[in-house]
């Protein structure tokens, strides 16, 4: 405070200024010492400390009994308000089903996912979620949108829906990526980091509604059918205005409607598209325009393993020019990544871990949606940087800021994650990743060398590192490795990429080249397709730590293997 408070017991600012002065010049050499014996404390508690036994499926076991302790039952989700989404916890799971047979696993899933997009934390005219609810139901958000928020839940929803095969979780995906694409897109290519949550000086303005202005833009027998299904009040839902949200399935909301599901479906789509015009003419929330590369990364991801999934072109083309613009103009002379820029003004500032780690796993998701080799290239190209810049030699593990960064009282190794993965979880799973293709055993030792640096965390404190339990996963395997040979533009191609991209399998990677004319660069860059060849107009091997079984041939071959 500016002056003292409680009778001096809060001291104000000043006054602590003053007695900082009057240490600093009266006993400088004991501020001195102090500081040295906080710094090493500093020093000594951001040590990782590893467990003295192997990591196994045990420690996968213990995470998930973890999760299902805080699992709300009732409402879906962990804990109790505020809710986070937790999507790495929720993609945990989901191996966790597939692994052991965990019947638990998708009904937490599914319950957490469809309350989160039925709920108010979702955008249901819109598309994309807001940041967290405040409360335990998912009826009010914190109105703010995060990139990176969108991107892991885009991926999340996208795993649910190859292993459950609902639509709606498509849908979910579809309207995501369509608000990043229309909202949140630079006209360089990469994307934006946030929107506000105020407008006029007032949280969640731009979003909520009343019944009156629902009714004057609908008209009276439309705003009642889209009233009920999205719970609009005369007295509202949250002081006095509403939230739009569901409560009940459109096969739900028929029935009791007494309307046919696709009849409901196009009346709501023809009140959605109207309210969401008449919403843009409101004055808007401010954008955080600048552009980071760890947080683009994750959202190169979600495009890319969305074009392969859904077989959309346009999120392929997407997350390849935000890679691209990257890669040309995010870079310093020597080949390191920088973290920021904005339009108008040169990128700045070293790059941090999660820069290069979500970066490279972009990469290597892009490289699985369109398999240009450029993108194999620069993923082994920044996997060295990050290795020089952030390698901890003594005791494994990458350090969150790199050797040519500015020196700090402590160079730490961020353990947990936060609202994003940690550093360290995503490097050890792009590297398993890119080592899978590549055939590069350095990537894999440093990212084995990490995971047990780490162990003592995975053991301890599983619930923080669900990032890392998903490399964990991974490296336990085993791994499918896929070299699909034939001609890219066959519609039998596009059937075995189908079949392999549809169902849920996470751990595998994905190569492919043409039977004729693939570039010599391409068997050197990626081994996993090296000396491979066609029998007809497609091959596909399926091999693991690079030991193929009997190729092949057709689509039908690989719809009975995989079946």
């Amino acid at each position: 405070p500016p002056d003292d408070r409680y009778a001096g017991q809060m001291p104000s600012f000043k006054r602590l200024l003053h007695a900082i002065l009057e240490a600093w010049q009266s006993r400088r050499g004991e501020v001195n010492a102090q500081a040295g014996q906080l710094a090493g404390h500093v020093q000594k508690v951001t040590r990782l400390q590893p467990a003295d036994h192997a990591l196994g499926e045990n420690v996968l076991r213990d995470a998930v009994g973890e999760l299902r302790h805080a699992f709300d039952s009732v409402h879906g989700g962990f804990g109790a308000a505020p809710k986070f989404p937790h999507p790495m916890d929720l993609r945990l799971l989901l191996r966790a089903w597939k692994r052991f047979g965990d019947d638990d696993a998708p009904h937490m899933v599914r319950r957490t996912l469809d309350a989160m997009a039925l709920g108010g934390m979702y955008d249901q005219l819109g598309g994309g979620f807001h940041r967290y609810s405040t409360d335990r139901r998912w009826l009010v958000p914190h109105f703010e949108k995060m990139l990176y928020d969108n991107a892991l839940l885009t991926v999340a929803y996208l795993e649910a829906y190859q292993a459950a095969g609902e639509p709606f979780y498509r849908e979910v995906v579809e309207e995501t990526l369509a608000y990043v694409l229309r909202e949140m897109t630079s006209p360089e290519g990469p994307f934006y980091s946030t929107q506000d949550a105020d407008s006029e000086g007032v949280e969640g303005k731009f979003f909520v509604w009343s019944a009156d202005e629902v009714r004057q833009v609908l008209g009276a027998d439309l705003a009642a059918v889209f009233a009920s299904v999205y719970d609009v009040t005369p007295g509202g839902n949250w002081e006095g205005h509403n939230i739009l949200h569901r409560t009940r399935t459109y096969e739900q909301e028929a029935r009791l409607l007494h309307l046919g599901e696709g009849e409901l479906r196009g009346r709501l789509d023809e009140g959605k598209k109207k309210l969401l015009e008449v919403r843009g003419r409101r004055v808007w929330p401010g954008r955080d325009e600048k552009v980071l590369t760890s947080w683009n990364g994750l959202m190169i991801s979600a495009f890319a393993r969305a074009a392969r999934v859904l077989e959309r072109a346009e999120y392929r083309d997407a997350a390849a020019r935000a890679a691209d613009f990257i890669l040309q103009n995010m870079r310093a002379p020597d080949g390191r990544l920088l973290r920021t820029w904005g339009a108008g003004s040169a990128p700045k500032l070293n790059g941090y871990l999660e820069d290069y780690a979500f970066f490279l796993e972009g990469l290597v998701d892009l490289y699985e949606a369109t398999f240009a080799p450029r993108f194999v290239e620069a993923a082994l190209e920044l996997a060295g940087v990050m290795v020089r810049q952030f390698w901890d030699d003594a005791e494994g593990g990458f350090f969150y800021t790199g050797r040519d960064h500015e020196e700090l009282i402590a160079r730490t190794k961020d353990p947990h994650d936060s609202s994003v993965p940690s550093g360290n979880g995503m490097a050890v799973t792009a590297l398993l990743r890119l080592a899978k293709l590549t055939g590069r055993r350095d990537l894999e030792e440093k990212a084995v060398a990490t995971l047990r640096a780490f162990s003592g965390v995975l053991t301890g404190s599983p619930r923080v590192a669900a990032q890392m339990l998903l490399g964990l996963d991974f490296h336990l395997g085993p791994v499918q490795e896929f070299a699909v040979v034939g001609d890219p533009e066959s519609q039998e191609m596009r059937e075995v990429l189908r079949v392999i991209n549809r169902s849920y399998r996470p751990n595998h990677v994905l190569a492919s080249k043409p039977a004729a004319g693939a570039p010599a660069v391409l068997e050197e860059l990626v081994p996993l397709l090296a000396g491979k060849g066609s029998e007809g107009p497609v091959t596909t091997f399926i091999c693991e730590n690079f030991a193929c079984q009997v190729p092949l041939v057709g689509a039908d071959a690989v719809k009975a293997v995989l079946r």
